[in-house]
């Protein structure tokens, strides 16, 4: 078969005529976008809402309590610690650091002890971490470095001296394009060139291995060791002493993940268990069958777990929101249509702490298993008062007659403006969370909507599978009968709909706008997935197969082609109103998808209107600092203002 690819060249994002071509579409864009007149205001509201801040779940180490905060005024998250119960300081803080505040805080891992802290430190949102290590009681950065540690998985052993940690390939290393692969385990001491770090799993194995988490025991004896093929496999192999890591499992199509609490090796499976069960292995005899249910499977899905001295905690989704069991039985007091984001224990300690959020609510942090209460709370900005905007989830039919349930936030009656969004992915639940660029739009009464599509996590492994390979159809077509349906509530028309994804929720827009441009008044997409017939080889793409199938396989690429938005934009048809927007240093997903995307949508559709925004020093999404969010959403929500004859309040 024959496949017309006129914007090929458009792939190619260090060519000069590419970059001359980026830099006019991003003046065409500014020219559209500001002179919307709402932007002023709403770019004041924007930086109101944004500057509530972060909180993230603290962790508990020895005499330490850490987090990761970003307070007002900050434009990075930063690291905090506590000792006990003395006041909280930075530990690091990137921010200050790069005059464009580009440099990021990606993840941090703490020693057993809690008085050492390995950390991950990135530029312009490529992600690519710098290994760092900082004293706790000091706040003294070491020297040593270690470069390409791309979301690293860290293990101290005892004594802080040694620890075990994931890094990909240096450029040189491996053929160019596969530095993206090739991730490996290996040992550092402390003080040693890292050059010289000795490799411990990974030589031999496939490229698209993924190695991670790594964890050791209490008493350092075991290491275990868990390795990703993909969203629906995994294995875990054991390691006694300084011997060979061994398999505990390896094949089966099902996702393991094992780690250590104390001296207790835990392993959250969905092996024989679609929505998921806790099992403790004991490692001098880890054979699957031997396995021990801590938590067993239930008709909701087991999301999380943690062990406290007090026993364990279980996080499961109802109706995808969260429920916490204690080990007394009973659950935690949560507010309704919450989510815990985060749940963490320490098994010498009674304390559990977890982070809970809502559509309307931003981040508490809550400790419940000794005195219990909240510890620390985000508050909303000012003026927005969450018992105005009612939250609801209702349950509609999809094309196949499968029930689909979909939270509703905002206006309970009316047809004002709507915006629908999702995911459907990758078995990644979509649940309630606090999106401070909403404020606005709620404000000026609009109806959020977001549906629990099939593909996701929110309702076990067969509702990801109903949503992945040959079965992808399933999830557009779930998100398009959402739309129908808020249209034949009277919740909205089609005039005042608008549609927003972003990565996978991208492609999830792009399918839908492209299969009924008729539904839609606005689409925002961002950084999506467009071109469903190459993207494997662009970036860490090729880690997608297990989701999405490889067009290397003449069936999968029967179905990646039907469904692909660059090859289903028609020319002649009148497309909605479409901004595309995408990062120059995405390393997920290539920023070719959103240039041949704006560009076949433009050739199509003249009359049209396609914006196309490319950021520069800018990735994915994560580690992009508020000097820059603010800009990025304030185009989209005037972008959205306009396009559904809002005005702001």
């Amino acid at each position: 078969m024959e496949l017309r690819d006129p914007y090929r060249w458009l792939e190619d994002g260090e060519g000069a005529q590419v970059r001359d071509w980026v830099a006019a579409q991003n003046s065409f864009a500014r020219g559209r976008l500001d002179a919307i007149a709402a932007r002023r205001r709403l770019a004041e509201r924007l930086a109101e809402s944004l500057a509530c801040g972060v909180l993230e779940l603290p962790v508990r180490r020895g005499r330490w309590l850490f987090f990761l905060r970003r307070a007002p005024g900050m434009n990075q998250r930063a690291l905090f610690a506590r000792d006990g119960g003395g006041p909280e300081r930075v530990l690091v803080d990137p921010g200050p650091l790069r005059p464009d505040g580009t440099l990021a805080l990606d993840w941090y891992t703490p020693s057993p002890d809690g008085e050492l802290v390995a950390v991950g430190l990135s530029e312009a949102g490529d992600e690519d971490s710098t290994l760092q290590l900082v004293e706790t009681a000091s706040s003294r950065l070491l020297e040593d470095r270690i470069p390409y540690c791309k979301w690293s998985a860290v293990a101290f052993q005892p004594g802080n001296q040694v620890f075990l940690y994931t890094r990909h390939p240096a450029p040189g290393e491996v053929p160019p394009g596969e530095e993206y692969y090739h991730r490996h385990l290996f040992r550092h001491r402390i003080g040693d060139d890292p050059a010289s770090d000795p490799r411990l799993f990974g030589e031999g194995r496939a490229k698209t291995e993924f190695p991670g988490p790594v964890t050791v025991s209490a008493d350092g004896r075991w290491t275990a060791l868990t390795v990703h093929a993909g969203w629906d496999r995994s294995a875990v192999f054991l390691r006694d002493g300084e011997g060979a890591f061994r398999p505990v499992i390896e094949g089966p199509e099902a996702v393991t993940s094992a780690w250590f609490a104390g001296r207790q090796l835990l392993a959250l499976t969905n092996l024989d268990a679609p929505n998921w069960r806790l099992c403790e292995i004991d490692p001098s005899e880890p054979d699957p069958a031997r396995w021990r249910d801590l938590v067993p499977e239930s008709e909701h899905v087991l999301v999380d777990a943690v062990l406290s001295s007090e026993g364990v905690y279980a996080h499961h989704l109802v109706g995808a929101c969260s429920r916490v069991t204690p080990p007394s039985g009973g659950a935690v007091e949560l507010p309704a249509f919450s989510t815990v984001t985060a749940m963490t224990a320490d098994p010498q300690h009674k304390e559990v702490y977890l982070t809970i959020e809502s559509f309307t609510w931003p981040a508490r942090l809550l400790e419940v298993g000794a005195g219990g209460g909240v510890v620390a709370a985000l508050e909303p900005p000012a003026g927005f008062d969450p018992d105005r905007f009612p939250v609801r989830q209702v349950t509609y039919r999809s094309h196949d007659g499968t029930p689909v349930t979909m939270f509703l936030v905002g206006k309970e009656r009316g047809r004002g403006p709507a915006l629908l969004t999702g995911y459907g992915g990758f078995n990644l639940p979509r649940t309630p969370l606090w999106a401070p660029t909403l404020v606005p739009f709620l404000e000026a009464g609009g109806l959020f909507a977001l549906p629990n599509l099939r593909g996701g996590g929110e309702y076990g492994e067969a509702w990801h599978r109903a949503g992945r390979f040959g079965l992808k159809q399933n999830v557009f077509e779930d998100f398009i009968a959402a739309a129908e349906h808020l249209v034949a509530s009277g919740l909205t028309t089609r005039r005042r709909l608008a549609i927003l994804g972003g990565s996978n929720g991208g492609l999830l827009v792009g399918a839908a706008m492209t299969q009924r441009p008729d539904l839609f008044a606005a689409v925002v997409c961002r950084v999506p997935l467009c071109d469903m017939v190459r993207y494997e080889g662009f970036r860490v793409a090729q880690l997608w197969a297990s989701e999405y199938g490889s067009a290397a396989d003449p069936e999968a690429f029967r179905w990646l082609l039907a469904y692909s938005p660059y090859h289903r934009v028609v020319d002649g048809i009148r497309y909605p109103p479409t901004l595309i927007t995408t990062g120059e240093e995405d390393g997920r997903v290539d920023p070719m998808h959103a240039r041949k995307m704006a560009a076949r949508l433009q050739a199509a559709d003249p009359r049209g209107l396609c914006l196309l925004r490319v950021e520069p020093r800018a990735g994915h999404g994560q580690g992009k600092p508020v000097s820059k969010l603010v800009p990025e959403e304030t185009d989209i929500w005037a972008f959205l203002w306009r396009s559904l004859s809002m005005r702001p309040r």
